[in-house]
């Protein structure tokens, strides 16, 4: 019997969520899509091109959304459940909140591996192909919301990059060579850059000032090389929110930023959210239990649904509320990322007593 109610559970809440996601992402398209109209134009930027971007944009939202979805999904299954009083009717055939705890849980479980594999493989890539077809498409650069372009710290080399472009090739790069002192060494300018595939960059066409004492020398170099951990793809944080990122690259930039004592508490609050913000879907599930042993003394399933989506925008709120808050206060990382999902799965936990107790 458990079976056949997971199965018609999983069936009524699947579809319910799929609804609700799609119904969404119709939204925020439209809303992305007028967005991009103030760029249509600009840099040979055509209503084709933002079209394309705003479907390259979608995985993403997916990500944002998923337990936002989840949430109303599971509100609108259960309600219209209770409605007819099918809960009731499992609850006198002897199935316990546990079992339905249990089976909420099963079904939980495919949401968390879903939002899981769209954050780290899915939405990525394409939100990382929808700025470089942007950039390109409106003849852009990666690094000109700096007005002296991007700056890297590299060990004892500070890299400033005056132009980084889609394809993450350089333009006008400049490294200044520190001595262990802090002295400085030598000032080489490259009119190009580019990565080479084995962890070196290539500066091209090198014009370099060394520092001798009271003296300065001038030389001419075909080419010079740059040895470091920013690979083009580690430098893609450029291009993509850090919550967009995959696991790997984080990692990898939290890394580099640590290793040249540099402040990487945005970076590390983003890690721990790409590992708990999935599990989110399992507390919205939990919330929207207690809903389910309500019957329309609360006005049916409408009201639940819009405090369902009241309690899932306030969610996303608290969530990104959170991540400036560590950021301000200097808070551990996990403590930031974990607070609003422990806050929701409380209020979970305190309205399924409340109607027990009813």
């Amino acid at each position: 019997m458990s079976a056949v109610l997971l199965r018609y559970l999983a069936r009524e809440i699947f579809g319910a969520t799929a609804l609700v996601l799609v119904a969404f992402l119709g939204l925020f398209a439209f809303f992305d899509f007028i967005n991009e109209l103030e760029d249509v134009g600009k840099g040979g930027y055509t209503l084709y091109q933002a079209v394309v971007f705003v479907l390259l944009t979608l995985p993403a939202r997916v990500y944002e959304l998923m337990p936002i979805a989840v949430l109303i999904g599971t509100l609108y299954a259960l309600a219209t459940l209770a409605r007819h009083s099918e809960i009731t009717v499992m609850r006198a055939a002897g199935m316990s909140n546990l079992t339905l705890v249990r089976m909420l849980g099963i079904i939980g479980a495919v949401f968390v591996v879903l939002t899981f594999a769209i954050g780290e493989y899915i939405a990525p890539p394409a939100e990382n192909a929808a700025q470089e077809w942007k950039l390109t498409a409106t003849k852009a650069t990666v690094s000109q919301q700096l007005r002296s372009g991007l700056w890297v710290k590299d060990g004892r080399l500070v890299i400033n990059v005056r132009t980084l472009m889609p394809d993450r090739t350089m333009r006008n790069a400049r490294v200044y060579a520190f001595g262990e002192d802090y002295e400085l060494l030598s000032i080489s300018e490259a009119k190009r850059g580019v990565y080479d595939g084995s962890g070196e960059w290539k500066l091209l066409e090198v014009s370099r000032t060394n520092f001798l004492g009271e003296r300065t020398e001038v030389e001419k170099l075909p080419e010079i090389g740059w040895r470091s951990d920013l690979t083009p793809e580690v430098l893609s944080v450029l291009m993509v929110a850090p919550e967009h990122m995959p696991f790997g690259k984080l990692w990898s930039y939290i890394s580099h930023l640590r290793d040249n004592n540099q402040n990487a508490d945005r970076f590390e609050i983003a890690l721990w959210k790409k590992v708990v913000y999935p599990f989110a879907a399992l507390v919205m599930m939990a919330l929207a239990m207690p809903f389910g042993f309500i019957h329309d003394r609360m006005g049916g399933a409408s009201a639940r649904i819009f405090m369902g989506v009241m309690l899932g925008v306030g969610f996303h709120l608290l969530n990104g509320l959170f991540s400036n808050l560590g950021m301000i206060n200097a808070w551990p990382p996990i403590m930031a990322a974990l607070t609003p999902s422990l806050i929701f799965l409380g209020a979970a936990a305190w309205m399924l007593h409340y109607v027990e107790r009813r």
